[in-house]
């Protein structure tokens, strides 16, 4: 045990049952400086604003993030998440402050209008992407949800909720089946059945992290509810005229589950854009990828090329949807420069268009 490793005092058992595992311990090794204060290993468990609440594996501590600290991550385009593990220093006053993060394993974050990242959660294993099947129900969205999370190197579970009250459920299930990539589980459920816990047992094992994500009123705060074997969180219905839910979970929080897995509820989606790039968005699109290969060009854009192997194997609807993500992922690739030069270029080609077309109509 290194001197970084003794000026950080943590619990090995008692913050294994909010998921510690040997890989966060071995990032201790990697901080850059020693605490100045007597400094603890903890989790980031919710985030509100400018305060954290922190978990010690026994109990919650409120804190707050050093400027230095804040500085340094908003330099890197991001910021903490829930999820986190951090080390937290305690002054005299008894005011704990977070000093340091400890670089995620892995990490779910989408982008902003202004290409800026905002983070979702860290240290997850499991991503439980929750749709209903009533009329939330969307296969491109889910498209986007999965090549997202498996660009993050997360493992893309889908979780279709209101199995009990939808007539069409398999017939919905098989067309994602033959959309989503072969090793996506789906899974069909009821939300308020005890009988989900069976379900999701492979993925709740002592020491995991999931975190649900998906719109408002897919169900995510009942699923949270039913594997908590608790009411953890609220939850609320839909709107009738459109099927759209309402917020119930209004802050992303992580909580303990039977068993030693941690699970960590989200307020609903509306859009989640590409935090990754084209490698990325093809780790979901498997299939276009492997058909890619047989394309006439290696360049192949799988639009109007001769010879594309892509086109007639894979339906148009899921192949605009690739295009779209394509098109986002380059986008967020791009500098705030690079992006206000491109719009200014097709501000440009739009106004030509229109000259040309005054100059038809001799106006």
């Amino acid at each position: 045990m290194t001197d970084t490793m003794l000026e950080v005092a943590f619990d090995y058992p008692q913050l294994q049952s909010i998921g510690l595992n040997q890989t966060v311990v071995n990032q201790l090794y990697t901080l850059d400086e020693q605490p100045a204060l007597p400094a603890a290993l903890l989790r980031v468990t919710e985030i509100q604003r400018d305060c954290l609440t922190l978990h010690d594996g026994h109990e919650e501590h409120n804190a707050r993030v050093l400027p230095r600290l804040a500085e340094a991550l908003h330099a890197r385009a991001t910021a903490l998440a829930v999820g986190d593990w951090v080390i937290a220093e305690t002054n005299a006053l008894g005011e704990r402050w977070v000093c340091q993060q400890l670089p995620p394993a892995t990490h779910l974050a989408r982008r902003a209008n202004d290409g800026r990242r905002q983070p979702l959660a860290s240290n997850v294993d499991t991503a439980l992407l929750v749709m209903g099947l009533d009329m939330d129900f969307n296969p491109r969205r889910l498209e986007r949800y999965v090549a997202f999370t498996r660009a993050a190197g997360v493992t893309a579970v889908v979780v279709l909720t209101k199995a009990d009250i939808s007539p069409d459920a398999q017939d919905k299930q098989t067309l994602l089946q033959t959309r989503l990539p072969a090793d996506t589980p789906i899974l069909a459920i009821n939300g308020l059945d005890a009988a989900t816990r069976q379900m999701l047992a492979p993925w709740l094992g002592a020491g995991q992290t999931l975190v649900v994500l998906g719109s408002s009123g897919a169900g995510k705060s009942t699923l949270t509810n039913t594997l908590s074997e608790a009411e953890m969180q609220a939850t609320g219905g839909v709107r009738k005229g459109d099927g759209r839910g309402r917020h119930t979970t209004t802050a992303r929080s992580l909580h303990r589950l039977p068993g030693s897995a941690c699970i960590i509820d989200t307020p609903g989606l509306r859009t989640w854009r590409p935090d990754t790039d084209e490698a990325g968005i093809n780790a979901g699109f498997d299939d276009i990828e492997q058909l890619a290969a047989h394309c006439h060009f290696r360049d192949c854009q799988h639009q109007d090329e001769p010879g594309c192997a892509v086109r007639d194997a894979v339906s148009p609807d899921r192949l605009h949807n690739y295009h779209k993500l394509i098109r986002e992922a380059r986008r967020g690739q791009q500098t705030a420069l690079e992006r206000k030069a491109e719009t200014a270029r097709w501000k440009a080609i739009g106004k030509a268009g229109a000259a040309r077309s005054r100059e038809k109509r001799g106006g």
